[in-house]
């Protein structure tokens, strides 16, 4: 990324180091958010995707280097100006018990009340206008714990847009999710993009990310191995440097993003030539079909 680009991004990691309990898991890392796509950081379990996500949304203070907000250092922000200008969506958020959609999603309009500035007809326009977005009205006076894993959500993503913000981070929006469900909040979140806002999210699903995002962060053991477009990330040799992946990627028949066909032991012929699955080898080590 250029550093005219840096210098545009609404979110940036500057020589971040983070940890917990006096363990580092970030160390020295800068990172960029490009503005109006969908950036989506990816890595093996443990590489630090979460406290990355946590990192820039002000809910880890690092110990080293500065997060920049629009140009400023979030540190120095009132916590009302950070969630005015960016919602965060955490991994597997819960609902105090009987609390109903509409009274979820008007939450996310706290950080515009004051005692000078009570609630208001434009608070709740904003609420319907937020519940019509992710298709959840009709869920309005139902209780959140009532729903199903995906109708959640998109309930959670209906506050999270309830605040006004056109930064959203998500972390990892599809957990719990059959994938059916999943597809469905992705396509949300690639209509909250197409409306204008930049998304940062966490995935674990590789072929997901690639397909709905413009932006990779690859991570791994706390570092930034590449970012950039899938089409110009994602090769064999980086999944094997990521994840200890082996796999070949091949063009997605259904879009211009690379497609990521693993490779497990059982479709392997020693020395090395693939076997393609849907397939037996004779005695004599050929191929037949089934």
């Amino acid at each position: 990324m250029t550093a005219e680009t840096q210098a545009d991004a609404p979110l940036a990691a500057r020589g971040v180091t983070v940890g917990y309990g006096g363990r580092t898991v970030i160390d020295g890392l800068d990172v960029a958010i490009p503005p109006g796509v969908i950036t989506t950081i990816i890595g093996p379990n443990g590489c630090g995707k979460t406290t990355l996500l946590r990192t820039l949304s002000r809910l880890l203070r690092p110990s080293k280097g500065t997060v920049v907000l629009d140009g400023e250092d979030i540190a120095k922000l009132k916590t009302r100006n950070v969630a005015k200008r960016l919602g965060l969506l955490p991994q597997a958020p819960v609902a105090p018990d009987g609390l109903t959609v509409a009274d979820l999603v008007a939450r996310g309009r706290h950080p515009h009340q004051s005692w000078l500035r009570q609630w208001s007809s434009d608070d709740a326009a904003v609420v319907e206008r937020a519940l019509a977005m992710t298709g959840v009205s009709d869920l309005a006076d139902r209780p959140v714990d009532s729903l199903s894993g995906g109708q959640r959500q998109r309930v959670w993503i209906s506050m999270t847009l309830a605040q006004g913000t056109d930064l959203l981070l998500l972390d990892e929006p599809t957990t719990y999710l059959d994938l059916a469900h999943a597809i469905d909040v992705l396509d949300l979140v690639d209509d909250l993009h197409e409306s204008g806002r930049t998304v940062v999210m966490v995935l674990h699903d590789l072929n997901l990310a690639t397909r709905y995002s413009d932006n990779l962060i690859v991570m791994r053991a706390g570092t930034v191995l590449a970012q950039g477009h899938p089409r110009d990330v994602i090769t064999a040799g980086l999944l094997d440097e990521a994840f200890g992946l082996r796999a070949e990627v091949i063009d997605d028949p259904v879009g211009d993003r690379p497609l990521i066909v693993p490779i497990g032991r059982t479709h392997v012929r020693p020395g090395g030539a693939h076997v393609r699955p849907g397939r037996r080898r004779d005695p004599d080590g050929e191929e037949d079909p089934n």
